[in-house]
């Protein structure tokens, strides 16, 4: 085993005690449980889920759940948002018929998402943030989309640098670019149907799946266009090289 593959596996178990800790609090926090709310969400969670972008030059892929997972972030209890982000994840992680499983992949991304998504409810119900006449809703929104872009960016820059041996900053600001507006998106949205569920209840949430599956198909798009230029860049290089 080389020093990539046991910092790795390291790194992949700080994670999972990272995300036992924080998981472990969340069952502790006194909240209501919203079992239609949360059983409505994980579907929706989980089906978005499925739709997949491949990140260009980064060996990663993001879904389009996000507006879910902060749906279940601000309206569930802690744990059920963490379950909610864990399935969900699992089910964007599940491999096709023909494709190898990978348990330590598995086990790093759930992870991570259990531990961002307690980071971003912790943020969300801090009392002492709520207390400060200077705090709104939006504002604790943005706070715990904030941290959850933390909590989930920041380790898959990690695992990446010890896999592959960049940098790390370079990664996370790769990272960053592409998926920054995502999240300003998903806040958004969640922000709006926040708004109407009190009239509506969950079924508000329904109209973001359209919404996610239209971005999912943008995304897929444009960054096929990327993928496609990074792969043509070193042929118009060679060919200009032998002009």
């Amino acid at each position: 085993m080389n020093r990539n593959t046991r910092l790795t596996k390291t790194f992949i178990g700080v994670m999972v005690l990272a995300a036992t800790a924080s998981s472990a609090y969340a069952s502790l926090a006194s909240h209501t449980l919203h079992t239609s709310y949360a059983l409505a969400i994980l579907a929706l969670a989980a089906a978005t889920s499925r739709m997949k972008i491949k990140l260009p030059g980064i060996d990663g892929n993001m879904s389009v759940n996000l507006p879910f997972l902060l749906m279940a972030v601000v309206n569930l209890s802690a744990m059920e948002a963490v379950v909610v982000a864990s399935i969900s994840t699992m089910v964007q992680c599940w491999p096709k018929l023909d494709a190898k499983f990978k348990p330590e992949q598995m086990l790093f991304n759930v992870s991570m998402m259990a531990f961002a998504t307690s980071m971003a409810n912790f943020i969300w119900n801090a009392g002492w943030l709520g207390k400060g006449a200077w705090a709104s809703e939006p504002l604790m929104l943005a706070s715990a989309t904030a941290a959850f872009f933390v909590g989930q960016t920041a380790p898959v820059a990690g695992i990446i640098k010890l896999a592959e041996g960049a940098a790390m900053r370079r990664i996370w600001l790769g990272i960053v670019q592409l998926s920054f507006p995502y999240y300003v998106l998903s806040a958004g949205m969640t922000s709006m149907v926040n708004l109407v569920s009190h009239h509506f209840g969950w079924q508000a949430a329904l109209v973001i799946f359209p919404v996610m599956f239209g971005v999912h198909l943008s995304y897929r798009l444009y960054f096929g266009r990327a993928v496609e230029s990074l792969r043509t860049a070193p042929l118009a290089r060679t060919a200009s090289v032998g002009v």
